[in-house]
């Protein structure tokens, strides 16, 4: 697979190591999902063996600024496939800065190469500055997402 776009400013973007845990955990944790080093580790290597799955970085040094992270779905009704952007964040103090415009755009450059016909995500109801950021990104609202959870999950 190809070596993602430069982000702005020096930033680049790259596939998430084993070292980035760390940093990756404080992320999802500015994003509401709490995580650990640990935690993460294991998550990053159980999908670094994954053909449909991508973890990307943005990089200033070795400062990780933010995380995506892509799954591509086959899809059964019509053929090809979809990639859905199954996280982003970027650090608070990047924000605003491009950081995720480039992971987004690497993120679609991932669902290119996988002949994906679409990039979709979810956003909860609460996160009106990511919306606003999804929509001058050129995402656009399309349906409804229904949920039920099975388990320990809950929602906001």
């Amino acid at each position: 697979m190809s070596v993602p776009p430069r982000g702005p400013s020096g930033v680049r973007i790259r596939s998430a190591v084993q070292s980035d845990a760390a940093q990756i955990a404080a992320l999802l944790d500015e994003l509401g999902y709490a995580s650990d080093p640990a935690t993460t580790r294991e998550r990053l290597a159980h999908l670094a063996v994954s053909t449909s799955d991508r973890i990307l970085v943005a990089c200033a040094g070795t400062d990780v600024l933010g995380v995506a992270s892509v799954h591509v779905i086959p899809m059964f009704h019509t053929g090809g496939n979809i990639a859905r952007l199954t996280a982003l964040v970027v650090t608070e103090r990047s924000r605003k800065g491009g950081v995720g415009k480039a992971l987004v755009r690497a993120v679609e450059d991932v669902a290119i190469q996988h002949g994906c016909e679409r990039v979709e995500l979810t956003s909860g109801d609460h996160r009106e500055e990511a919306h606003a950021f999804y929509e001058a990104m050129g995402y656009q609202r399309v349906s409804q997402r229904f949920v039920k959870a099975l388990g320990r999950l809950t929602f906001r």
